[in-house]
């Protein structure tokens, strides 16, 4: 029976999948089973990290970005991981630090879907799949300066969490902070989510704008020297441009 189950949620998942995003209604017409037992797979699905409302209708469903840690190049396009390894490689080869890519999973978090390591005994270190808020990092500021204001404008009326004292809590602090990254091509994350743990990152725009990721250079607090800020900033928007050009081709 139980097995039964785990088999209905992967169909479930699948069907998502492949018509999002998608009513409960529109699943129980196409498996035939009960509302009920829908909506309960749905929600459990959900908490788990596999699935997610449709932020501009509640009563739809889709994929959540944590399914990239299952297999990255299968989900959000693998010609985003193909475009971004080369350059990636290329970026720790320069800095000799830990490069992380990461996706948005709408505005609830940063996916990490891929991470190139540096040689240093000492380094940052994040699982794929490892989620992060995205007002107290680097990679998320850098995806929420590309953002709509409406967008933003959500984010802080959720409240933002303290994680250390350099998390961005004020809500001034944290939109003058995203119109510098604008302005500059780069976010700075010096402790504010991790202790000891500090980033610097760009995100990666589709041809419309949308930010779809955030390459960053992630280092320990130790070796994060404020006077080759400048350098590392214009590093990681370099990398994230060219990302994006291979990605579309160009």
């Amino acid at each position: 029976m139980e097995m039964k189950s785990v088999t209905r949620s992967l169909r479930i998942l699948e069907a998502v999948a492949q018509h999002q995003p998608v009513t409960v209604g529109e699943l129980t017409k196409l498996f035939g089973l009960p509302k009920s037992t829908v909506q309960r797979t749905l929600v459990t699905l959900a908490e788990a990290g596999w699935l997610r409302a449709n932020r501009k209708d509640t009563t739809r469903w889709e994929i959540g970005a944590r399914v990239l840690a299952v297999r990255p190049a299968a989900l959000q396009g693998s010609s985003l991981l193909a475009a971004a390894h080369e350059p990636m490689v290329r970026l720790r080869d320069t800095v000799n630090e830990t490069i992380h890519l990461t996706v948005p999973d709408a505005l609830q978090c940063m996916v990490v879907v891929d991470r190139v390591d540096c040689d240093h005994a000492v380094r940052t270190f994040h699982t794929i799949g490892d989620t992060s808020p995205l007002h107290a990092t680097a990679t998320g500021q850098a995806v929420l300066a590309h953002l709509p204001k409406a967008d933003i404008d959500e984010l802080v009326d959720r409240g933002l969490e303290r994680f250390s004292d350099s998390t961005p809590t004020d809500p001034a602090q944290l939109r003058a902070e995203l119109d510098r990254v604008r302005a500059e091509g780069y976010s700075v994350n010096v402790n504010q989510y991790r202790p000891d743990v500090c980033a610097v990152a760009a995100a990666v725009l589709n041809e419309d704008g949308t930010p779809l990721a955030a390459v960053a250079v992630s280092m320990p607090a130790s070796r994060y020297d404020p006077d080759r800020l400048p350098e590392w900033g214009r590093l990681v928007a370099d990398t994230a441009a060219e990302i994006a050009a291979r990605r579309t081709g160009g």
